[in-house]
């Protein structure tokens, strides 16, 4: 009797790129995979299955001239199916020197401030990763500084009973709050304005918008200036702590906006399929008071610190 084939990483990688149809980072690819269900297929106990992923898939097309698999991008490294093209991604704006140095991506600082707004007081959030190349391209620039890096949204079911979220409901008031937030590694006085206004132009839906760096220059003159836009356009700015997630500081609030911008929530969700999902899984679990949507992994604090030294987080 013949054996049934060996569901492998190769397999896995062939699937998920044939379903989204765009290319991807292996972490994307796993993470595509779980949403479509292949990562059940595969027989792995690793802590990090994307990294076996992208170890047979560098080989894969190292060594073999007829792979179906081809590299399309190298920061960050994205591969696709030679059948769909050489797809290139939607880039972001390019890095400042200081940040090619490192040897980890924006993304991978996505759970630290996942895990942080989770647990902080002020937002007690759970968020979604907003992948940019998804969106719609028909217009080149069209949707530059569209979308933010991650999006939040807090849920009143823990702080108040059903009969005050009935009545806050019947007074036609919002008690769902939404959060904005733009990611970088390092902010310095030369990128610092850019930065902030790309934060101002992709957070204007939102109740609150954020600006998060891993490091920022505590010089004087940058300090100031982060503190007058601050003031004069309301983006908030957090302080990732990579030693100690927990410790991460909102060290300048944002301004609470009370009524959200509806026709650029429309306009995302038309552009973007990954703030569709994020804003239909408010929907569905406000309607049943409970939170029941996949949204971002949390991290615990006992595998953060393992988090933080697999990826090289400094």
């Amino acid at each position: 009797m013949k054996k049934p084939k060996i569901y492998s990483f190769k397999m896995l990688a062939k699937d998920t790129l044939e379903k989204t149809n765009m290319p991807l980072t292996v972490e994307e690819m796993w993470e595509q995979a779980k949403i479509c269900g292949f990562d059940k297929r595969i027989n792995t106990s690793g802590k990090t299955p994307w990294r076996t992923l992208g170890a047979q898939l560098y080989v894969e097309i190292r060594d073999n001239p007829d792979s179906e698999f081809i590299q399309v991008s190298k920061r960050p490294v994205k591969f696709s199916l030679k059948k769909q093209g050489d797809q290139k991604p939607e880039q972001k704006e390019e890095l400042p020197a200081s940040e090619h140095n490192d040897n980890f991506l924006e993304r991978d600082l996505h759970p630290l401030l996942t895990s942080f707004v989770y647990g902080d007081s002020h937002f007690k959030c759970y968020t979604k990763t907003i992948y940019h190349e998804k969106s719609n391209k028909d217009k080149k620039g069209k949707n530059k500084w569209l979308h933010p890096d991650i999006v939040g949204v807090y849920f009143p079911f823990d702080d108040y009973s059903e009969s005050t979220l009935n009545i806050i409901k019947s007074f036609n008031e919002n008690s769902i709050k939404l959060f904005s937030f733009e990611m970088k590694i390092t902010i310095d006085m030369p990128h610092l304005r850019e930065y902030f206004f790309q934060a101002v132009s992709n957070s204007s839906w939102a109740n609150e918008g954020y600006l998060v760096a891993l490091r920022y220059s505590e010089d004087s003159d940058f300090i100031d200036e982060m503190r007058r836009l601050n003031n004069a356009f309301g983006i908030g700015f957090i302080k990732l702590n990579a030693e100690d997630v927990a410790q991460s500081e909102i060290l300048l609030p944002a301004r609470e906006n009370k009524s959200n911008d509806w026709e650029m929530i429309n306009r995302l969700v038309e552009e973007n399929p990954d703030f569709k999902t994020f804003i239909d899984w408010i929907t569905e679990d406000y309607q049943v008071k409970k939170v029941k949507s996949q949204y971002d992994d949390i991290i615990s604090p006992e595998r953060m610190q393992e988090y933080v030294t697999e990826h090289g987080i400094t």
